[in-house]
């Protein structure tokens, strides 16, 4: 550097430069504190209702439009999901203080960029979704800070390339997801393959056209391995690369024409504990695909072969089967011959789906002593296979999807060890009372959706330990006494019936759990339930149930639910009712939740939850509730249900919300909050599409679903006002409520407490400090008539304005006067004589006052009691003390206390500082006075400090 040449500006300039931008920045930091903080009720998101919701908070703001991420998600979010929008770039800031996130799902978007150290704040983040977007390249620090990342999906996106900086931070990750990308060498995955803890890697649907080992270059810890629907012309592993591979998925690889993908594994030793093999639909010669199940000869368990060429599929299962270790085959999607599967006797579970199969043979399972699992789903069997009843250890049996008219007694003999039976989706129609006789093991039946018209008593035998029966979507009609000998049972679904309900017919089910008796076109359940004591879920929902005529006749409704003391949990949205007896839920003392959507009730009585002291979530959504007054009786209805954390009243034609406040009768405010008292424990609030109203009505909901933050009100700022016209479309908590809380009362209340206050304070004041007041006041005057003086030059007329009280007026004529006019000259002012007349008082007192070289006080009791006195006395002082004159001349007749002065404070000022003399007692010599007098009325205008004769002593 040059002589004299300094840096220090620059580095000056550099500093303020950083500091503006580390100030921009963290201001902007704490924007988004704020708003993560404060925020409960979000613009466009929804908190989930979990009752855990302060421990596991889930934000979904899916399907909302979005272009970038909102600011005001809470900072304790657990789970967020902003998927299907149409978001581009992730900032920096988009995600910041979610320090506690672990799912984040934003697949179906149009995510193009992200920025580094987007994620840098999501330190427990466990799982990201970005499935489904436009991202290139994985690049730069995209995931710097995801250290505790453990599944990170990326499928269907743009991807060509992966940088070893951009993953290099997630070294928790077990599971990477980069299904149909548009890699096209294996070389470019390599940074994945080499992070430390991942297990299972998901290539499958790029570009790939070969997988050699070589640029994987060192071990990896994958365990599943998917590179299915790859045009893969070689499938190479060279090296020990591998070597905690157990999953391998080449499904729907090699070449698209005509071509065959090669298999170079040397040493069987590198797949060495590939235990589970997909080889569907693959490009391979049957005799490389034999040579692929020989290398796994030792370790493979579970196979599938589905959607294989008919010529070569004899081949590879009898390969296969001869695997000592091979206990699981899918051949779903084949053409399977009767003897195809002879070689399989060691076999546990086995899938024959999708065959089109319309019968098997007896020679088909012969050699299958140990098959437990066996799908014959979506074939096309008409009767059930009598091979079946060889199969004595068979547990599980799917025959769903197929064409089954009928069951007959033995078509499933000596299946005694079976524990679950698939027999939805057919055409059932007839069950034979003893089909069910030998099975004493069932645990699970599903015959929904067949043609069942009546069960013929087909569960009185046999289903001793059944606990799932699933009869939904059929013709049943009469149900009664068919459950009687099912002891066991937990779960029942009649749902999507015709059912007559009859008394007893649930009878003797003392362990039944859960019944779903929806859409049964159910009148009236009267008594039928009244044996259900363990029944903790209970579903009706979609039937007939009214109450009209029992009401207009008078006639006694008998509580259906009296008995069900354990219920938890009861649906029954969708009724014919236009009324809900006070009592009709009468011994539910257990619920929890009650859903009773489009119950056409219009009313609600204030009793209705009197027997459901626990409930803790209420749907009364879809009921017309407009001509409802709920402002009479909504403070006991609710105050019943004092736990209630969850409530819906979407649609139910309410224009105002107040009658949940009760205005401030129902209302307490804390911390500026308004709260709720009949709801203390509310957390959820659903009123969507209700017909608002944009006034004063809705003020308090307005300015309480802004300020709680315990309650959610959900997609409350979409709330649109159907209410005046001039507003209609408008948004209801844009509404300007200020003036809804001007409360006349209040004011007219303040305006009389200040009239009082002061009032009294007056009072206070004249009793207490009346002659302090009127002395403040004189004063003000005195300084006012001062002021105005100063700005004219008058000569004086007189040597000496004598300022007394007409009760000293003879001491001043006998005394006073004589001395001064006669005896030595001076020409003084006096009231009486001198005055102008027609001149207002306190004119004459100052032109007096300044008129006149000297001003002198005649001091006496009655002297400080007068008005016009203490006027003169004031306006003397100011021209003393304003105009440093000495030009107060104290003359005290009597001995006054300090006391009595304590009120002129300006009056014990001048006695301390300026001249003043004490007429002498009776009996004393006067000359001493005389003679100070004159000095002092022959002293010049000059300060009181310079005159001797100011000594401030009383003269004898």
């Amino acid at each position: 550097l040059s002589p004299g040449v300094s840096i220090m500006p620059e580095l000056g300039s550099w500093s303020a430069q950083s500091q503006i931008r580390f100030s921009l920045c963290f201001l902007l930091c704490c924007r988004f504190f704020v708003n993560r903080v404060n925020s409960y009720v979000l613009t466009n998101c929804t908190i989930e209702n979990t009752r855990n919701i302060t421990i596991n908070m889930k934000v979904l703001c899916s399907q909302r439009n979005l272009e970038s991420i909102p600011n005001d998600i809470p900072s304790k979010v657990r789970f967020l999901d902003i998927s299907y929008n149409y978001i581009s770039k992730i900032k920096i800031f988009d995600l910041k203080f979610l320090t506690t996130l672990k799912v984040l799902n934003m697949c179906s978007n149009i995510i193009s960029h992200i920025d580094d150290g987007a994620f840098s704040d999501l330190v427990a983040l466990q799982v990201l979704n970005l499935d489904e977007n436009k991202l290139t390249c994985l690049s730069g620090h995209m995931f710097q800070g995801l250290g505790n990342l453990l599944v990170l999906t990326l499928s269907e996106n743009y991807i060509t390339t992966i940088t070893r900086s951009s993953v290099q931070s997630l070294y928790s990750l077990k599971e990477a997801v980069l299904k149909i990308n548009r890699l096209r060498d294996i070389e470019h995955v390599t940074p994945i393959f080499h992070l430390p803890n991942l297990q299972t890697l998901d290539i499958s649907g790029n570009l790939f056209d070969s997988f050699q080992s070589s640029k994987i270059s060192k071990s990896t810890s994958v365990r599943r391995l998917d590179v299915s629907y790859n045009t893969l012309k070689i499938f190479s592993i060279t090296d020990n690369v591998f070597p905690d591979l157990q999953t391998l998925h080449l499904s729907y690889c090699g070449p698209h024409e005509n071509g065959s993908m090669d298999w170079d594994i040397p040493d069987s030793h590198f797949l060495r504990n590939v235990s589970d093999l997909h080889l569907s639909h693959i490009h391979m010669s049957a005799e490389m695909m034999s040579m692929v199940l020989r290398s796994l000869n030792s370790s493979l368990v579970n196979l599938t072969l589905n959607d294989q060429v008919e010529y070569k599929l004899k081949t590879l299962v009898d390969e296969a089967c001869h695997i000592p270790t091979l206990r699981t085959v899918h051949l779903k999607e084949n053409n399977i011959s009767k003897d195809m599967l002879q070689s399989c006797t060691q076999v546990t579970e086995m899938d024959l789906s999708d065959s089109d199969t319309i019968e098997l043979s007896e020679l088909f399972f012969r050699s299958m002593k140990y098959l437990r699992i066996l799908s014959l789903r979506s074939n096309r069997l008409r009767s059930i296979p009598n091979v079946l009843k060889n199969l004595a250890t068979l547990e599980v049996l799917n025959l769903s999807g197929n064409m089954i008219s009928r069951l007959d007694c033995l078509d499933l003999d000596n299946l005694t060890r079976l524990t679950e039976l698939y027999l939805q989706i057919n055409y059932i129609s007839i069950i034979e009372e003893c089909f069910f006789q030998d099975m004493g093991a069932l645990n699970i039946l599903y015959l929904y959706n067949n043609k069942i018209f009546t069960l013929n008593g087909a569960f009185k035998k046999g289903l001793v330990n059944l606990e799932s029966l699933n009869l939904k979507h059929n013709y049943l009609r009469s149900i009664e006494g068919e459950f009687e000998n099912l002891p066991s049972l937990k779960h029942l679904d009649l749902s999507f019936n015709d059912i007559y309900l009859m008394k007893g017919a649930f009878e003797d089910l003392a362990t039944l759990t859960t019944l779903d008796l929806s859409s049964c076109g159910i009148l009236d359940l009267g008594k039928s339930l009244t044996a259900l004591n363990a029944l903790k879920t209970l579903n009706v929902s979609h039937n007939s149930m009214g109450f009209e005529d029992f009401r207009e006749n008078n006639i006694q409704i008998n509580p259906p639910f009296s008995n069900l003391s354990s219920l938890e949990h009861l649906v029954m949205d969708y009724q014919s009712t236009f009324y809900l007896p006070s009592d009709y839920l009468q011994g539910l003392k257990s619920l929890l939740t009650l859903s009773a959507q489009n119950f056409h009730f219009n009313s609600l009585d204030p009793e209705t939850f009197a027997h459901t002291p626990n409930l803790i979530s209420l749907d009364i959504s879809k009921n017309d509730l407009s001509k409802n007054d709920f402002t009479e009786h909504s403070l006991k209805l609710f105050k019943l249900i004092p736990n209630l954390e969850k409530l819906y009243m979407s649609e139910c034609g309410l224009p105002s919300l107040d009658f949940i406040f009760l205005v401030e009768r129902n209302i307490f405010k804390k911390d500026n909050e308004v709260s709720l008292s009949s709801l203390p424990a509310l957390t959820f609030l659903d009123v969507q599409g209700n017909p608002f109203s944009c006034d004063c009505s809705n003020a308090f909901f307005i300015q309480w679903a802004k300020s709680n933050s315990q309650t959610q009100v959900v997609e409350a700022y979409q709330y649109l006002c159907k209410y005046p016209k001039d507003l209609k479309g408008s948004k209801l908590l844009d509404l300007d409520t200020r003036p809804c809380f001007v409360d006349s009362g209040f004011f007219y209340y303040i305006s009389t407490a200040s009239l009082v206050i002061l009032t009294l304070l007056g009072a206070f004041i004249y009793h207490l400090l009346r002659w302090q007041v009127v002395y403040a006041y004189y004063l003000f005057q005195a300084y006012l008539y001062d002021a105005k003086r100063k700005k004219h030059c008058v000569p004086y007329q007189f040597d000496a304005f004598i300022s007394y009280n007409a009760h000293d007026e003879p001491w001043v004529k006998g005394e006073l006067l004589p001395e001064l006019e006669e005896g030595q000259g001076w020409k003084l002012c006096l009231h009486h004589r001198d005055f102008q007349p027609g001149k207002s008082i306190i004119d004459n007192i100052t032109d007096a006052i300044y008129g006149s070289r000297k001003t002198i006080s005649v001091i006496s009791h009655r002297y400080l009691e007068s008005e016009w006195c203490s006027r003169e006395i004031q306006m003397a002082s100011f021209r003393l003390f304003d105009e440093q004159k000495d030009v107060l001349i104290l003359v005290f007749l009597e001995e006054i206390p300090d006391q009595q002065l304590s009120p002129y404070h300006r009056m014990r000022r001048l006695v301390k500082k300026s001249t003043y003399l004490s007429w002498p007692k009776a009996g004393d010599h006067t000359g001493v006075f005389w003679h100070k007098l004159r000095m002092a009325l022959e002293t010049k205008d000059c300060p009181a400090e310079e005159n001797p004769i100011l000594t401030g002593v009383e003269m004898p």
